[in-house]
């Protein structure tokens, strides 16, 4: 029986405290100076012994005196009379004051949380204090956990939902031809892209393409050339040559040449002239050799010649013809 009464007595203080919870102190003062004899909530009814920190994910409520009372701030009477965090803010710490809000790239999502989550891949957030993550709109992604933003897919990939952690490389035969592509576009004819690329490429001179979205170009067929890789391979002329792989038709050298077949021979023209040509230069030889020999005669005469010719001025020497042979005693 005792111990009823004493969980009474306990159960009518609680009742009075809490229905003055609402009341303010500045409230509570005004009163006082204007009517002395009405009995304010005071915190003599409360057994002050039993105050405690406040748990983590909750804070101190100094509106209420079952924590005003306490003798430090983040210590209530009861567990109860701590207030719990909103969603969007958190509190990791015992016995404090106030709950904080989330940072960007972070959410809570449920009251009296400790910690805040991080914003899932493909997610984000840019503003403190949120209580969810938005999804990463069509064109954009981000892998990492914790974002403050998306980033637009690069040039040549692309990603058609939403929360994407990453983009896509276009098929093979089509390209993303901006940045943040939802789709991708097919390759014009006179370009292809294979699967490992990311951007469709001309196709290479000797190759057509005229068909939209191919990942290959096709080589110019033989007897047919090629002058746009857009267009269908034409024919080659009866006089013109035209090997697999032709941007234009190869022709003899005018004159000179002809086709024969698959080759090109000369031309009777050109035979004529080859003839002539060689007359010509036979002929040449022949009369530098002549007069080479006819210059080597004239040396070889003028060798020959006395060194005093008989034709001079006679004239005499002591009385001697000076052309006079001379006598030599004893011959």
């Amino acid at each position: 029986m005792e111990s009823l009464g004493v969980l009474f007595v306990l159960a009518c203080v609680l009742g009075v405290v809490m229905s003055q919870t609402t009341l303010s102190p500045a409230v509570t003062i005004t009163t006082a100076s204007v009517n002395l004899t009405t009995a304010a909530p005071s915190c003599s009814s409360l057994n002050t012994s039993t105050c405690a920190a406040c748990a983590p994910g909750s804070c101190y409520d100094n509106e209420t005196l079952l924590c005003s009372c306490c003798p430090e701030a983040g210590l209530c009477v009861l567990p109860g009379a701590c207030l719990l965090c909103v969603q969007g803010f958190y509190q990791p710490l015992a016995g404090q004051q106030s709950c904080l809000p989330c940072l960007s790239g972070f959410y809570s999502n449920s009251t009296g949380s400790p910690i805040c989550q991080p914003c899932p891949s493909g997610s984000y957030s840019n503003n403190t204090g949120s209580a969810s993550c938005a999804a990463c709109a069509p064109g954009f992604y981000t892998s990492l956990q914790n974002s403050t933003s998306c980033n637009p897919c690069p040039q040549g990939t692309y990603c058609n939902s939403s929360s994407c952690t990453q983009c896509r490389v276009c098929p093979a035969g089509s390209e993303a031809l901006g940045a943040a592509s939802k789709e991708c576009t097919p390759c014009r004819p006179g370009m292809h892209k294979p699967a490992h690329q990311t951007m469709c490429q001309i196709c290479s001179s000797g190759f057509y393409q005229i068909h939209w979205g191919q990942e290959n170009c096709d080589l110019c067929p033989e007897n047919h050339y090629c002058p746009s890789p857009d267009v269908n391979p034409i024919l080659c002329p009866t006089d013109a040559f035209c090997p697999e792989g032709s941007t234009a038709p190869g022709y003899c050298m005018e004159t000179f040449f002809r086709k024969a077949g698959e080759t090109c021979e000369l031309s009777p023209v050109t035979i004529a002239l080859l003839v002539i040509g060689g007359g010509v230069g036979l002929l040449f030889i022949i009369i530098l050799v002549l007069r080479r020999r006819r210059d080597n005669d004239s040396e070889l005469s003028l060798a020959r010649t006395p060194l005093l010719r008989k034709d001079r001025p006679p004239a005499r020497f002591y009385g001697i013809p000076r052309d006079a042979e001379p006598v030599y005693a004893g011959w």
